[in-house]
């Protein structure tokens, strides 16, 4: 195998792929190069991951002892939703990543959804039920003192600056080619692939295969290829963020805040030398200059100098994630509401993916097809879920939060899912039918829907057909959290 591959864009995406890319072929004869231009920043405010970030830094053999203080990164035990709903007793959740020790629990908590959505009086609310939940509570890290024998799955927060900057040395450092410059023309061959690429130096870059890691602008993909963009529009309304930093808080929580406002949501990110915040909202309901004064209303910073960010997001996804010898990777190839941290991980999915498709066709493109069907349902069945937060939400004080509720550009799929549930029938038994478990498991749709309270006003009509003891779940849970370690002291390495 004697491929290039060159990668266009650096940032947390452009060093992923690259650092993938020669992790994968290089013992094959493969080279990579990657080009960047010295005057174009980074977004740089995707603060959170899912668990599957670590199976990327146990992959290039990079332990969390030597990343993490890099990144001042600190550990996440999951999400929490507040004020989402207006349903008594709902106003907050707890959204776990699925764990072995849930095994244990999430038992009684399907079945008490079942039974709630039939009208019977039980404790129905998720963070009764799994053990990251209780731990996000007092402020425990997932990591477990040595030989406790429970563990738990968990993700990361980050400084996405930091995190890009760290993997360009480990990259670099592997012998992956890094090239300064911007780039001013792309030249296709006779079959219309692209050859390569021309600095603005006149320095000519050929590849075998490119990897468009350019942003929102999509240099390659979108605009040379001309490859469409499908949008979101229709589906999430949100467009724009506003983010702000402010100081981290003493008791350095272990879980994302996720907060609903007027016209969009917050989130509140504890990183270990500061607290992220940043307000996504939609620019159809709120301009800019109002949302930075309701988030910096809601941190206390009305009068503060600290610097706001303000961006604007292109939501959606292209057509074609793999277009003749062009793979897209991170914005360049769609972008899904930030409020489940799933960035990274279509990046993530999206490299290994193409990884796995180019080596079952002999380093060809012959599974391109294949490869852009997988990725395109991913795309859409996190979409899905996010859009359910908003299709779900009860909450009466905004035009904002009334359209979603009302909105009807649904996909079929999530159709399905409200009627399956709203009727009172097996959600486990739907999901499994529609073949979405590998986006988001029965667990967590239930504990999305149960968690907004959305159960109907109605009287039994029979006795319940099984007895969960909550009181005998919670002390499982409790016993359990006592090998968990504090998140400040977790962190300390």
């Amino acid at each position: 195998m004697k491929k290039h591959f060159v990668v266009l864009g650096g940032g947390t995406a452009g060093w992923m792929c690259a650092n993938l890319l020669h992790h994968h072929f290089a013992a094959q004869g493969a080279t990579v190069t990657l080009v960047e231009a010295p005057d174009i920043g980074i977004i740089g405010v995707g603060e959170g991951s899912t668990p599957q970030l670590r199976m990327f830094f146990h992959t290039l053999g990079i332990p969390e002892s030597q990343w993490m203080p890099r990144c001042n990164a600190t550990f996440k035990n999951g999400i929490s939703f507040s004020q989402w709903s207006g349903a008594k007793g709902f106003e907050r959740y707890f959204h776990p990543f699925p764990s072995m020790p849930d095994r244990q629990t999430a038992a009684g908590f399907l079945i008490n959804a079942h039974l709630k959505r039939q009208g019977h009086p039980v404790n129905a609310h998720p963070d009764a039920f799994f053990l990251s939940a209780y731990l996000a509570k007092q402020h425990l890290s997932p990591k477990t003192t040595s030989n406790f024998p429970i563990s738990i799955n968990y993700g990361y927060h980050f400084d996405s600056g930091l995190l890009g900057e760290f993997l360009k040395e480990i990259a670099i450092q592997k012998g992956i080619r890094h090239i300064k410059a911007r780039i001013d023309q792309v030249v296709n061959n006779q079959q219309g692939e692209i050859a390569h690429l021309i600095s603005s130096h006149g320095q000519l870059i050929n590849g075998d295969v490119f990897f468009d890691c350019s942003g929102f602008n999509s240099v390659l993909l979108q605009q040379h290829l001309n490859v469409e963009f499908k949008s979101f529009k229709d589906n999430l309304f949100n467009d724009a963020a506003v983010a702000i930093a402010s100081d981290v808080l003493d008791h350095l929580p272990s879980q994302t805040l996720s907060v609903a406002r007027k016209c969009g949501w917050s989130w509140h990110i504890p990183l270990t030398h500061r607290m992220g915040n940043g307000y996504v909202y939609s620019s159809d309901y709120i301009c800019a200059d109002q949302a930075e004064i309701e988030l910096r209303s809601a941190l206390g910073l009305l009068d503060s100098e600290v610097e706001a960010r303000h961006l604007r997001m292109k939501v959606g996804q292209v057509a074609k994630h793999w277009h003749k010898n062009c793979v897209a990777v991170g914005l360049s190839q769609g972008f899904i509401e930030p409020l489940e941290a799933t960035a990274l991980h279509l990046v993530q999915e999206t490299i290994e993916s193409f990884i796995s498709a180019y080596t079952a066709g002999n380093f060809s493109d012959q599974h391109q097809d294949q490869f852009n069907q997988r990725i395109s349902a991913r795309f859409e069945g996190i979409r899905d879920y996010i859009v359910c937060h908003f299709k779900v939400n009860s909450r009466q004080d905004s035009p904002y939060w009334l359209d979603n509720q009302h909105n009807t550009n649904l996909s079929d799929s999530l159709t399905y899912i409200l009627q399956c549930w709203d009727g009172g029938a097996d959600l486990t038994e739907e999901i499994s039918r529609q073949n979405i478990e590998a986006y988001y498991p029965a667990v967590s749709w239930h504990c999305l829907l149960a968690g907004y309270g959305r159960f109907p006003n109605t009287r039994p009509t029979g006795p319940a057909s099984h007895d969960v003891s909550v009181s005998e779940i919670s002390h499982f849970i409790q016993q359990c959290a006592k090998g968990f370690v504090p998140h400040k002291k977790a962190v300390q390495f």
